[in-house]
């Protein structure tokens, strides 16, 4: 899968998508990440990717036209089979598990960062096919949001979990919405135990626990 960011901070990635399981999922080849600058396509000299709002109002205003080049350099074009192009927004859908799951099954996925007052709406209506939020709740810019999805949908790509039952059988999955309590050594800490049955070896009554404890 490749994944394509459209960012005016490309370096806002470097430490998150080169650390733990992203890390190795890109040394692996499961998933290439492309951070791309939005300002390398600006047409200025001082790279101006923003401009006051027609009509008036507070802020700044992110241009069409970086935007629409930065996706013409990689090839994403609305619409296309097998990839989705989206937009931070916080008028966007929400993002939860199900839109991981979609996501996971592209070939590619690229996310435009929004940022300032808003991004001229000709892109929303234009050159993306869906806005997304993660929540409710404003954000400086998009990169925090994107940081939050590319981990999310990565790590539900084959083999970038050791265990594939690690991403079926959690939170949020097709079968549950979330897991049981899980515990591990000390059995016993400052006087709080780990529930007898998981030490019992009885593998049918703790399947039966976790299923009754699973909310």
């Amino acid at each position: 899968m490749t994944i394509n960011v459209l960012t005016l901070f490309p370096d806002y990635f470097t430490s998150a998508l080169e650390s733990s399981i992203l890390g190795k999922a890109q040394e692996k080849n499961l998933v290439k990440i492309n951070i791309i600058n939005i300002r390398d396509f600006a047409d200025d000299k001082h790279k101006t990717t923003d401009d006051r709002p027609f009509g008036g109002g507070p802020g700044m205003v992110m241009k069409i036209e970086p935007i629409y080049k930065a996706l013409e350099s990689i090839g994403a074009k609305k619409g296309q089979a097998n990839a989705k192009i989206i937009l931070t927004s916080a008028k966007g859908k929400v993002f939860d598990q199900k839109k991981a799951l979609d996501y996971a099954e592209l070939k590619v996925l690229t996310i435009i960062c929004g940022h300032y007052e808003g991004i001229d709406e000709r892109v929303a209506e234009n050159l993306i096919d869906e806005e997304v939020r993660i929540g409710d709740y404003v954000l400086t810019g998009g990169e925090p949001a994107t940081n939050v999805m590319i981990d999310s949908v990565a790590r539900l790509i084959p083999n970038v979990l050791g265990n594939k039952a690690s991403s079926e059988d959690e939170s949020h999955s097709k079968t549950r919405k979330f897991a049981p309590p899980t515990y591990t050594r000390p059995e016993e800490f400052k006087g709080w135990a780990v529930p007898k049955v998981l030490l019992s070896g009885d593998h049918g009554k703790i399947e039966k626990w976790r299923q009754e404890e699973t909310h």
